[in-house]
């Protein structure tokens, strides 16, 4: 993949429509591909190792942040700006920290974590985010209820009947997994990491990187893949996606209303996460927008779609620079470096 010193990327209509196509179906293989695309295979796989390659696109594994194993929360850092590549330096590193955003002053950073319960969030802040020199405040949010993650957000490129024949694809692949009575356990953990790396790896990959017998391997995937422990999604580099512009809001609505409320936002493609929160704000929306000068309108469309919502605070990203345990460059490409989230097995 590229490294942080990435030029500018520009793609084109063929990139962003096979984009769009692998956010649908991470996995499809390139024939099927190609059937929906009307295009070659081969062109197909070339097209995508250039995008790969390049860092402007990638596939990983995403932890289920909707299992009960796991406890999503977000913190709000302030810190001392002459230590501030010093604060981030260390909050990237960390592998409970999926996802970190710069925001500016007041607060600096936006941080993802995800633990296994109140009682190692609470070790996670007091023993090693609290620890890191340069940080002066930490403001806790606990994600109670999940409705809508980053990994539903699309490209949208696709025709109606494209995109028909994508789920068809993915149902049909889940439909063929064998089912397991067993739970995930340690014996797949490198499949799983793996699939962080590569979301596309095939069972014969997995094999040669882990040392694992290609039957093993096999059988392994299969598992993994039915489990539901993981959400395969593909990303792209923000900027060239007609939507360069991070914006969150903190909103206060009856918890009455949070679900009715996240149907009616999911409806805007606008919309990547959608949760609720404890604090003074108890709802959350996050929407990646085409301009600053769109905040304005999309706040208003937020009222519009959620009667009784009242906003408390909106925050703008000036970049993301770790996403889902990618490290990314100042232009937003996924580099070479990984941090493993947290895997939490039985």
């Amino acid at each position: 993949m590229a490294s942080n010193g990435q030029s500018k990327t520009e793609l084109s209509d063929q990139d962003l429509e096979l984009i769009s196509l692998l956010q649908w179906a991470p996995r499809i293989t390139w024939g099927e591909a190609a059937e929906i695309l009307d295009a070659h295979p081969t062109t197909l796989a070339g097209r995508w190792e250039k995008l790969r390659s390049s860092g402007a696109a990638w596939i990983t594994a995403q932890v289920n942040l909707n299992d009960p194993r796991n406890l999503l929360s977000f913190q709000e850092i302030s810190c001392d700006a002459q230590q501030w590549d010093h604060v981030v330096k260390e909050l990237v590193a960390m592998p409970e920290v999926l996802s970190v955003e710069a925001f500016g002053r007041e607060p600096d950073l936006g941080l993802t974590v995800v633990s296994r319960d109140l009682q190692s969030l609470s070790r996670i802040i007091e023993e090693k985010i609290s620890r890191v020199q340069g940080i002066v405040k930490i403001h806790n949010m606990i994600s109670t209820k999940l409705h809508r993650a980053g990994d539903k957000w699309r490209l949208d490129r696709l025709s109606d009947e494209q995109r028909a024949a994508a789920q068809a694809w993915v149902k049909a692949e889940q439909e063929s997994l064998p089912v397991s009575s067993t739970p995930l356990g340690e014996d797949q953990r490198p499949v799983i990491e793996a699939l962080m790396l590569d979301g596309r790896a095939s069972a014969a990959e997995i094999a040669r990187t882990t040392g694992l017998h290609p039957a093993t391997a096999r059988r392994y995937l299969h598992k993994v893949l039915a489990s539901g422990m993981l959400s395969i999604r593909c990303d792209l580099i923000q900027r060239v996606s007609a939507s360069p512009i991070t914006a969150q809001w903190f909103t206060r609505l009856d918890a009455n209303l949070h679900e009715t409320a996240a149907e009616a936002l999911s409806h805007d493609p606008r919309t990547r996460v959608v949760t609720s929160i404890t604090g003074r704000a108890n709802l959350m929306v996050v929407m990646w927008l085409g301009s600053v000068g769109e905040i304005l309108e999309a706040e208003r469309a937020i009222q519009s779609a959620v009667s009784g919502i009242e906003t408390q605070e909106t925050v703008v990203s000036l970049r993301p620079i770790k996403r889902m345990g990618w490290v990314l460059g100042t232009e937003g490409h996924v580099g070479k470096k990984f941090v493993s989230p947290e895997l939490h097995l039985s």
